[in-house]
C-alpha cells in the first residue's frame, strides 16, 4: 500500500500528540510514502503558527524537512493541476486540499491518505482513497 500525507499530516509527524501516532500507525511497515510538493511549502510557514518560539520554531522545521527527505514528492505539474482543477470545480474544496488528493489519485494503489482536515475526507473516500484520520 501507499500512503499520501497531506500537509496536516506531515506537520502532526513533527508534533507530539495523538495525531502524530495517528501518521506513525499509518506509515508502519508501508513502504512508499508520498506528498505532493505543496505539502512542504504549505508546512514551513505553518510552523510560525504553532509557536512563538524560535528553538521550537527550529526543531519543529528540522522534523518536518527529516521526515520530507523520506517521501516520494509528487510533483505539482500540469497534470496535477489539471486534476486538482476539475476537482475543485466538481467537490466543495479549496484548490490546495484537491491538489493534495489529485496527486495522491497518482500513486499505485491502493493508497491511505492522511489527512486531518474534514474537508477532505469525504471526497477522498469518493474518490477510492482508504482514509486515515482522527
Amino acid at each position: 500500500m501507499t500512503v499520501a500525507l497531506d500537509t496536516s499530516a506531515l506537520l502532526a509527524l513533527a508534533v507530539e500528540g495523538p495525531q502524530r501516532d495517528v501518521v506513525l500507525a499509518a506509515l508502519d511497515g508501508d513502504r512508499v510514502w508520498s506528498a505532493s510538493a505543496l505539502a512542504l511549502t504549505e508546512a514551513l510557514p505553518a510552523i510560525d503558527r504553532l509557536t512563538d518560539e524560535a528553538v521550537f520554531r527550529l526543531d519543529l522545521e528540522d522534523a518536518v524537512r527529516l521526515a520530507w527527505d523520506h517521501v516520494h514528492v509528487v510533483p505539482v505539474d500540469q497534470r496535477c493541476l489539471d486534476r486538482a482543477a476539475g476537482l475543485a470545480r466538481e467537490q466543495p474544496v479549496r484548490l490546495t486540499s484537491a491538489i493534495h488528493l489529485a496527486a495522491a489519485e497518482r500513486m499505485p494503489t491502493p493508497v491511505r491518505f492522511v489527512t486531518f482536515d474534514p474537508g477532505q475526507i469525504g471526497i477522498a473516500l469518493g474518490l477510492g482513497l482508504d482514509v486515515v484520520s482522527s
